[in-house]
């Protein structure tokens, strides 16, 4: 496997690892395995299975699922299976394998000590806060955390603290511990000294929410003003050499083992979201760190969870939020990784929700959820009118930028045909009007001297027993001699069957390709058909609807799906099934196309008998013409 490599870990270094890693013994801890000759097998912890398709073996030092596909080796496993990122991967397995890590260069080691140094300052300022949160100057934080349904042992249980209304209470503490006023301001606790003004604390007289990193130490906090006045309401430490808030989530180290182990992680809005979220049983909740979301922050949420769940207020602001999410996450689509949104009723968030109808009321939002496909076309959509043409069209152009966005190929291919799709359920499939396309009526057959409504031209007597054809026959006979006669049905029929049943195309390609359609439409279906099988597409009728509307055949689908209709072969409105099964159907085409070949090849012969008919109208140029014509029972 390749990764993007820590300065530290060239290849031979990696290897080494995997030589001393037992991959079984490491995989074992997670999964029941059996040998089977020199193999262990399992059932696979990624996906659900009955029988056992996981394979690890030490001798190739790799794990492979032939069920869902995942595999790699102790690096990947470790990263799957404990969400940890490459370098922490690397740094765990080598201490478990006894293998030391190579020195950074002096500076390197100085960068690093600093950092640790910068750990311990922080963590100092994490015990002052929920310290402070406890002593008697606490009382208002105290109060306000009640206020929101939070006692004690919720504070202990996130460290809550408080922040003094003092500008030097913190820095104040931190000397009294000999730690050096650099060290304060580089770790984001105390601002430096500016012009005549003094060095300051960040934080006062507010309630802190500490952060830490992918690690679980604290590199940060967030923090809420107690005065209803003071702006902005929430804060956050600045960025320094240990966090970066673009790249951490709030309770990310504790939510992941949660999060691994159901397969699903919540990304809330804010920190009393989480809290609340995590106190009503759902312990794989997270939120970002005041602004707006992240790629970092996504591929921190999918080491955990193929489709996490991105929880929003019901409000504006909240639906933005989604949409925002929503339009970042389509660059680094991948198989199998996506995001599900779940919006809270307008007014409520989860900490609100929860507080007055429940934790299940919270999880049926969250089993609610729907698949960013869905959002980002109700997004386009909802509420908006496409009552003209150029609407239609702008739809369709603002869902091709979202397509042109998704950066897999395979997967911008889908969410085309999903999208074609559903313009085409929305917009373009008409049922087909009973008086548009009607089945033959008893009466109009009469009329056009069908009798009985037998669909076969009629003896000369129930015409009107004279030596000449009756108008109404004429009429009907020559009606079906030109493009809408009996060549240009049987191609009509030809092309119904094979709309709705397109895996004829691959498995007679040949034929296909031979038909002598002389209609230019039918035609051009015929050649994106054969297009899609020869691609190796996967030929369903409901993906060749959307293919052909997406090339401008919607009138075709429109005509097409009529013919189906009336023809039986789509099952009509009071339930009864299509007419024959696959074998008749396949039976039936291929006579169709047997008879449509006959039907070409004694073209010329058939017109100069449909001339004859049309100036003469006797009797005998009728039966001439008529024998020309392929029995309806045939």
């Amino acid at each position: 496997m390749s990764y993007i490599w820590d300065m530290r870990f060239g290849p031979h270094l990696l290897d080494e690892i995997l030589r001393r890693t037992d991959l079984v013994q490491l995989v074992g801890k997670r999964v029941k395995l059996t040998r089977k000759g020199r193999v262990m097998w399992g059932c696979c912890p990624f996906h659900q299975e009955k029988s056992p398709s996981f394979k690890v073996e030490n001798e190739r030092r790799t794990y492979k699922c032939f069920g869902c596909g995942a595999g790699g080796d102790a690096f990947k496993w470790m990263m799957e299976t404990e969400g940890l990122s490459f370098p922490e991967a690397v740094e765990r397995l080598a201490s478990d394998a006894g293998v030391e890590l190579p020195k950074w260069s002096a500076e390197d080691e100085a960068r690093e000590e600093k950092k640790k140094s910068l750990y311990d300052v922080v963590e100092v300022a994490c015990q002052f806060f929920e310290e402070q949160l406890r002593a008697k100057n606490g009382s208002e934080a105290r109060d306000y955390l009640v206020s929101r349904g939070l006692n004690g042992e919720a504070a202990k249980q996130f460290r809550l603290g408080y922040a003094p209304d003092s500008n030097a209470a913190l820095k104040d503490h931190l000397y009294a511990k000999s730690i050096p006023l650099d060290d304060m301001v580089a770790a984001g606790l105390v601002r430096p000294q500016d012009g005549d003004r003094p060095a300051r604390d960040f934080f006062y007289n507010r309630v802190i929410f500490p952060i830490a990193d992918t690690r679980g130490r604290i590199v940060a906090f967030g923090a809420r003003a107690l005065d209803p006045d003071a702006k902005p309401k929430y804060i956050n430490t600045g960025e320094t050499q240990l966090f970066s808030k673009g790249h951490l989530l709030y309770n990310f180290a504790t939510a992941r083992a949660a999060a691994l182990k159901a397969q699903t992680i919540i990304l809330a809005e804010g920190y009393m979201d989480v809290i609340a979220l995590v106190r009503a049983g759902f312990d794989y909740a997270v939120a970002p760190l005041g602004t707006a979301f992240t790629e970092d922050q996504l591929h921190l949420l999918w080491r955990t969870a193929p489709e996490p769940i991105l929880c929003f207020d019901g409000d504006e602001a909240g639906l933005r939020a989604g949409l925002r999410a929503a339009h970042l996450a389509l660059a680094h689509l991948k198989p199998g990784f996506s995001l599900r949104f779940a919006f809270l009723p307008p007014g409520e968030d989860p900490d609100t929700l929860i507080k007055r109808e429940g934790q299940p009321a919270m999880r049926k939002v969250l089993e609610a959820a729907e698949p960013l496909a869905k959002v980002l076309w109700r997004a386009e959509t909802e509420g908006k009118d496409f009552s003209t043409p150029e609407r239609r069209a702008g739809l369709e152009r603002a869902l091709g930028e979202i397509v042109s966005r998704i950066s897999d190929q395979k997967i911008a291919d889908y969410y085309r045909r999903d999208f074609d799709q559903k313009v085409f359920e929305s917009f373009k499939r008409r049922a087909p009007a009973q008086q548009n396309y009607p089945p033959r009526d008893r009466q109009q057959d009469r009329r056009s001297g069908f009798p009985g409504g037998r669909r076969v031209p009629p003896r000369p007597g129930f015409a009107g027993g004279g030596e000449t054809v009756s108008p109404a026959v004429k009429n009907s006979l020559l009606a079906r001699s030109g493009r809408s006669g009996a060549r240009g049905v049987k191609e009509v029929e030809l092309s119904v069957i094979l709309f709705r049943h397109p895996d004829l195309a691959v498995r007679h390609a040949e034929i296909v390709a031979e038909l002598p359609l002389s209609d230019r439409i039918l035609d051009r279906f015929r050649r994106e058909l054969l297009n899609l099988a020869a691609s190796g597409s996967r030929l369903e009728n409901q993906g060749l609807e959307a293919h052909l509307v997406r090339h401008g055949m919607s009138d075709l689908v429109e005509r097409l799906n009529a013919r189906a209709l009336a023809s039986g072969e789509i099952a009509p409105a009071d339930g009864m099934q299509g007419i024959e099964g696959a074998e008749d159907i396949e039976a039936r085409w291929l006579r169709a196309a047997s008879q449509l070949r006959d039907m070409a090849e004694t073209g010329p012969e058939r017109a100069r008998a449909f001339e004859r008919f049309k100036s003469e109208g006797t009797e005998e140029s009728w039966r001439d013409a008529a024998n020309l014509l392929p029995r309806h029972d045939e």
